[in-house]
């Protein structure tokens, strides 16, 4: 197995709910690595599983009066356009097991640039691939 690129780019998921979120991805495989409570605008989520960091603000309905985001409906589908990657050992095992809580969006396949992947639907509409770990930057992943 390759060994993943190592970066220090994070992820920031703005969501309503804490709750809603530590239940849906410790069925994943996440821990809580730490958590502040909400309250008003401090409320702060870190999960983590293996090398996969997802952080999440505010945990409440400040996420509505965020500077940026207030100017878009509620109900906006979350993370448009944007495709969260998280990369697991065997996700062929780790299919078998999500696709019974999680809403599948594309099945487990082995795609055209060689790696297997399958892609979900996060309780807030986050459209989330889940594959086999790779060096992101080597070209051979690129869609042929």
């Amino acid at each position: 197995m390759e060994k993943p690129v190592q970066n220090t780019a994070i992820v920031e998921l703005h969501i309503p709910d804490f709750k809603k979120a530590k239940s849906f991805y410790r069925k994943l495989g996440f821990k809580v690595a730490w958590e502040r409570k909400p309250e008003g605008k401090k409320g702060y989520l870190v999960l983590k599983k293996e090398n996969n960091i997802l952080c999440f603000w505010p945990g409440n309905k400040e996420v509505y009066e965020h500077g940026y985001f207030k100017k878009f409906p509620k109900n906006s589908k979350r993370g448009y356009a944007v495709e969260i990657v998280i990369m697991v050992e065997k996700p062929e095992k780790y299919y078998k097991k999500i696709k019974k809580f999680a809403k599948v969006v594309d099945k487990l396949e082995k795609r055209p640039w060689g790696l297997k992947d399958f892609r979900i639907e996060d309780p807030f509409g986050y459209y989330i691939r889940i594959t086999t770990p790779h060096n992101t930057l080597d070209s051979k992943y690129a869609v042929p």
